[in-house]
């Protein structure tokens, strides 16, 4: 008999659903978390997008009738190439991916779709999510700038949200409380800031940073980490209610 995996380990990433279960719920809409493989420092792993984006949608998920899907691993890193271990795909592949899901879930009987994304170079979601209307299943892109923006203040980060770009304060706080086994020594010591990144798209991270670490993880607390998770579930029952069939009020 296998024993039950503990929340905090990085096996309880995947969902453990039988499509019993699934049957059970009727879920009202899917989460999609889409996360990265790519480099966050020396400390973080290279999945920590994914286990962020993850950890959201467990998180917003508990107690709503929504389908959990299991992650998006890799997208779009491409700013990141430099550092070993990296890797991506195309925006036209992710699109693909992503539209393709979407479809599938509207033919089992799922029309809405909410994309939980752990990555900031995923450009590509915005535009899914404005290209769905007309298909047949509505979607949403969580959490937005205001979302992440209400829940910094909540728990009290330090760091701007444009100066904690990348393994900073916000990405290692999460890790400490959600997964802790996944992060190594060093964060402490480890700050950089590079507030003018005006060609980043062109020059990619290697022009503003060795480590690969954009930000403050020196501030990072297992309790800023929870207070932000606390603020993104009361943050998504706005959305929950936007994609709900209509008639019902469950948020």
């Amino acid at each position: 008999m296998t024993a039950p995996v503990p929340r905090n380990s990085a096996r309880a990433l995947l969902t453990a659903d039988t499509t019993q279960d699934v049957r059970e719920r009727q879920p009202h809409f899917a989460l999609l978390p889409v996360g990265s493989f790519e480099q966050h420092g020396p400390f973080l792993p290279l999945i920590t997008d994914t286990v962020i984006a993850c950890t959201v949608a467990d998180e917003v998920a508990a107690g709503r009738p929504a389908l959990l899907l299991p992650p998006l691993t890799i997208s779009c890193s491409h700013e990141h190439a430099a550092w070993p271990g990296t890797v991506s795909i195309s925006a036209r592949t992710l699109h693909t991916v992503v539209t393709d899901i979407a479809d599938s879930l509207r033919r089992s009987g799922i029309d809405s779709l909410i994309l939980v994304n752990g990555h900031g170079g995923n450009y590509v979601l915005r535009n899914i999510v404005q290209e769905s209307g007309g298909t047949g299943t509505r979607m949403a892109l969580f959490p937005g700038p205001a979302d992440w923006d209400a829940a910094r203040t909540r728990a009290g980060v330090e760091t701007s949200a444009h100066s904690d770009m990348h393994a900073g304060e916000l990405e290692t706080s999460i890790l400490l409380h959600a997964h802790p086994e996944l992060v190594r020594p060093g964060h402490a010591s480890a700050d950089h800031l590079a507030d003018d990144r005006r060609h980043l798209l062109t020059l990619g991270m290697p022009a503003y940073t060795d480590s690969g670490v954009l930000g403050r993880p020196s501030l990072a607390s297992a309790r800023k980490g929870r207070e932000l998770l606390a603020g993104l579930v009361e943050a998504f029952g706005e959305y929950a209610a936007l994609l709900a069939p209509q008639g019902d009020g469950h948020g």
